[in-house]
């Protein structure tokens, strides 16, 4: 934010073409902030009525919509106290109990119904554009003055007054129309790297099935062109081995627990950067780590270093092996459910006796071993792909509407 003269201001980012002062209001002196009457049963329809609460408030933020689970049947009416308003496209919506001072933008003319007390509503219809009014409310200065009115060590509220009393800070309609479509514009791709990376999650874990034997099997249900022939039966203590060399050596990362994100394999931080002089065990370039404790958290890592384990891990050698295709193996269905037969209640550990001694199917080839190893490889890169873009869009938004409101 940057002062113009006079108690002016401008934003820090600013689209080329735009050099007025923002105007300082007061949302009361602009629109009408209202609670609504209590709707009566010959309000319902056939098919319910759309009911929105605080809470269907706060899990549609990050997305456009809320789900098809707000629709509510005539049938249900006495289990809710509901009031009746005419939101109009526009229209702003804003959490006043719970997590406070979420909002929701009206985008369409359907009926909408919501409790009294509970929601803030704005009529704003046209008087600011809808998607510049959505974002203002996620800035720093509105989120201030809402978390101060709110109260400080007390179960906070956002009511009508207070909506009244809160500050907006506008420019003139064309600039609000072109920052509230950028920002539109920036959700609509965070919200699409977010889907891809969740629909990749499926897809692999499909896969997993589909490209390991299953139910006594000895081939998968896809595999790829070229590889014939029944995968033979192994015993994991045949295909990979234990690592028990300890180690305090300086200058090798140490990895811990706590910096694997569970279940996908990737490193939450630089561990070259981390200070740690724990002793733990050596493992190399292509050994496969599988923390044992607490199997389910699925801690593992296919590492492209050598370094030092340390905790409850097992470093796997691969034998005969494809270091890659024994990466996945450890992920699949079978491993999972013999790993998590655990020994210990309250600090359950993969038991190393059963797991060794049991049989897993494997490619005969070790060619097929790394077609496989290498098809999920290029998954889990684009999965991490669109993890670190949907991360970094997020990022880049927050600083942006920091610097693009006043």
């Amino acid at each position: 934010m940057i002062e113009v003269g006079e108690g002016k201001k401008v934003p820090e980012i600013r689209f080329a073409g735009f050099t007025n002062a923002w105007e300082q209001r007061k949302l009361g002196d602009i629109m009408n902030i209202t609670s609504v009457k209590r709707i009566h049963q010959s309000d319902w329809t056939d098919s319910g009525i759309r009911f929105l609460r605080a809470r269907d408030i706060v899990s549609a933020s990050k997305n456009e919509e809320p789900d098809d689970y707000l629709y509510i049947s005539k049938e249900k009416y006495d289990e809710y106290s509901l009031v009746s308003g005419k939101v109009a496209i526009g229209d702003l919506l804003v959490t006043g109990v719970g997590t406070i001072g979420v909002p929701y933008l009206i985008r369409n003319s359907e009926p909408l119904y919501f409790k009294d007390g509970n929601i803030i509503w704005f009529q704003n219809g046209t008087k600011i554009d809808g998607y510049f009014f959505l974002y203002s409310f996620f800035g720093k200065a509105i989120q201030d003055f809402i978390n101060e009115s709110a109260g400080i060590g007390t179960v906070g509220t956002y009511t009508i007054e207070s909506g009244k009393k809160t500050p907006i800070s506008l420019p003139e309609m064309k600039e609000q129309q072109q920052i509230g479509a950028y920002f539109r514009n920036l959700d609509n791709l965070i919200t699409l790297h977010q889907r891809k990376h969740e629909k990749l999650v499926i897809i692999k874990k499909a896969m997993l099935e589909k490209m390991f034997p299953q139910n006594g099997s000895n081939v998968p249900e896809i595999r790829f062109a070229g590889f014939t022939g029944p995968w033979e039966q192994r015993k994991f203590e045949d295909i990979a081995v234990r690592s028990s060399t300890i180690s305090s050596e300086r200058g090798l990362p140490r990895i811990e627990y706590e910096d694997i994100v569970s279940g996908t394999g990737c490193l939450n931080k630089d561990v070259f950067a981390k200070k740690c002089d724990k002793a733990g065990i050596v493992f190399r370039k292509g050994d496969v780590l599988y923390g044992k404790l607490r199997p389910y958290l699925q801690n593992w890592l296919l590492p492209s270093f050598n370094g030092l384990a340390v905790g409850d891990f097992w470093v796997l050698q691969p034998q005969n092996a494809d270091g890659s295709f024994l990466y996945r193996l450890i992920q699949s269905r079978q491993f999972d459910e013999v790993a998590n037969q655990s020994t210990g209640t309250k600090m359950p550990r993969a038991d190393w006796k059963l797991v060794s001694k049991t049989e897993f199917f494997i490619p005969n080839t070790i060619d097929e071993q790394a077609a496989i190893g290498t098809f999920f490889e290029q998954i889990d890169s684009l999965i991490t792909l669109h993890q670190r873009k949907y991360e970094t869009l997020k990022r880049v938004k927050a600083a942006l509407l920091q610097k693009m409101f006043v």
